[in-house]
């Protein structure tokens, strides 16, 4: 939603999916020479199937009693499956045969432990999956799970069949500590290699109060704040945050800027993570200029949304948010809010290339940090952290996402998704065509959900949708608006639900 003013609204890749042809043994030539070094192993395969492109997961699983150190994994197609990008792995393809090596941060796989690396292929005729791995030379396995049956309409529009998970699913009980996560494939998981699915809520505040005079949150921070929000099944909570406010800059009350807001916030974390709540910490307003089109205001400081965040103080920004938080993996980077790029450029093209590469973009008339640089901010301090980053037309169109993707040397990338009722997608055959193949191919977590009525029939058509293809979500927002003016979930901060909220915190409730 546009904060408040408090807060921030709104939202053709497709995913490369398919299904396998007939997989052949590699001859002698392809094992590796690790081979010498024999280990007990299982590999585990599933596809996201679409007819003419696949998501191919390989789960490698550590069965003896020795770690796996160091790891290449070999098979091959007898089709024309073609290799076009993989992630948590280093992919390679020659010929029929493919080899997928451990990258740096994972080349260890412990006794009874698993690791998925996944990629994406094209292909067109008839496919089978393989039926033969190896790593390290040694034959494991496979335990193939089952391919999605395709849509019998002919379109490349996904099935509904949610992907199949080759580890444990599950939301994590409120309750300390939060757990880290980490990217692999479509999924977040902990450190155990369980999958974790975040229900939450947004928690507006300190991205307008500090920047307004007014303090640093809107409402109480307090534990018993948090035992509402636990009380609801939360179990991961969005904070937008305003760079002005973090980088102590002039125009900010010095009491509500610099080190005090940083402390503020950084303790905020920390009590949320002792209540095992994950958090997302989301840059939200930020500087420069911008009077075009769907400008929200003409400040050249961070008092509005603007189309895209700045590089003067947003890549700033998130290199001291990064060494921060350096190491504390229970907390994810939501990169920029709403980026509506498009409405400024002029057109979705032009509006994706300055989503990515930033820089002097037309209508915008300031420098743009576009997510490449973003990412690379934060990477460049070592920091590992899950980054999430949002579409464009204020986060609520992925259909150039996975084609635009930004490079990042760790794999730690998820889609960030704004669903609101008075959104251009916003029906179930826009989330299948848009959506599902975005979700099939890297982790898709629904930064900021709601409508605009007081009510929840939106929710309750869209949340059995999210659900059915384990993505994440958090609703806008824990804080005692009138509901009437834009989606608060409560109207007291002992957890009393608006009507609103009540479709909500049901929901919550009845996944157990």
């Amino acid at each position: 939603m546009r904060a408040r003013t408090p807060h921030t609204v709104f939202g053709t890749a497709l995913a490369a999916a398919g299904a396998l042809a007939g997989a052949l043994l590699l001859p002698v030539g392809a094992v590796p020479a690790a081979a010498a070094n024999a280990v007990s192993c299982n590999v585990s395969y599933s596809t996201n199937d679409w007819g003419s492109g696949f998501t191919a997961n390989l789960t490698i699983s550590a069965t003896g009693t020795s770690a796996i150190n160091g790891w290449t994994l070999t098979y091959g197609y007898t089709g024309n499956q073609t290799l076009t990008n993989g992630w948590n792995g280093n992919w390679t393809q020659s010929g029929s045969n493919v080899t997928v090596t451990n990258p740096s941060y994972a080349a260890t796989i412990n006794p009874g432990a698993s690791y998925t690396t996944s990629a994406n292929f094209n292909y067109s005729g008839t496919n089978t999956a393989p039926t033969a791995f190896s790593i390290n030379g040694t034959p494991c396995g496979p335990q193939s799970s089952p391919t999605p049956t395709p849509t019998p309409t002919p379109t490349p529009t996904p099935t509904p069949t949610p992907t199949p998970t080759p580890t444990p699913t599950g939301t994590p009980t409120p309750g300390g500590p939060a757990p880290a996560l980490h990217v692999v494939g479509n999924q977040l998981q902990d450190a155990t290699g369980h999958t974790v699915t975040l229900h939450g809520a947004n928690r507006s505040g300190a991205e307008f109060a500090c920047v307004q005079g007014k303090g640093i949150f809107d409402g109480p921070v307090d534990q018993a704040s948090v035992d509402a929000m636990k009380s609801w099944h939360v179990t991961a909570v969005r904070v937008p945050l305003n760079e002005d406010c973090w980088l102590g800059l002039p125009n900010v009350q010095s009491a509500y800027a610099g080190t005090t807001y940083i402390n503020a916030i950084k303790a905020y974390v920390a009590l949320l993570h002792q209540n095992g709540i994950d958090t997302i910490l989301d840059l939200h307003w930020t500087d420069g200029v911008y009077t075009g089109n769907s400008s929200a205001c003409t400040s050249a400081t961070a008092t509005c949304q603007k189309p895209m965040p700045d590089a003067a103080d947003a890549i700033p920004f998130w290199r001291s948010v990064a060494t921060a938080f350096k190491g504390d993996d229970a907390t994810v980077f939501d990169l920029f809010n709403e980026p509506y790029a498009s409405r400024a450029t002029g057109s979705e093209a032009s509006g994706w290339a300055c989503w990515r590469d930033g820089g002097s973009c037309n209508g915008i008339g300031y420098q743009v940090a576009g997510m490449q640089s973003l990412v690379d901010a934060v990477r460049g301090t070592g920091a590992d952290n899950v980054l999430m980053l949002g579409g464009i037309e204020y986060a609520n169109d992925l259909t150039q996402w996975l084609a635009y993707e930004p490079t990042d040397p760790l794999h730690q990338l998820a889609a960030s998704w704004h669903s609101y009722n008075f959104n251009a997608c916003s029906s179930s055959s826009c989330w299948a065509s848009q959506i599902a193949p975005v979700a099939a191919a890297v982790p898709l977590v629904a930064g900021e959900l709601g409508e605009s009525d007081c009510a929840h029939g939106y929710l309750d058509s869209l949340l059995p949708w999210l659900d059915q293809h384990g993505i994440s979500y958090l609703a806008w927002t824990w804080n005692t608006w009138d509901c009437s003016s834009g989606p608060s979930l409560i109207s007291a901060y002992d957890g009393t639900p608006t009507a609103y909220g009540a479709g909500y915190k049901a929901h919550l409730a009845s996944l157990g």
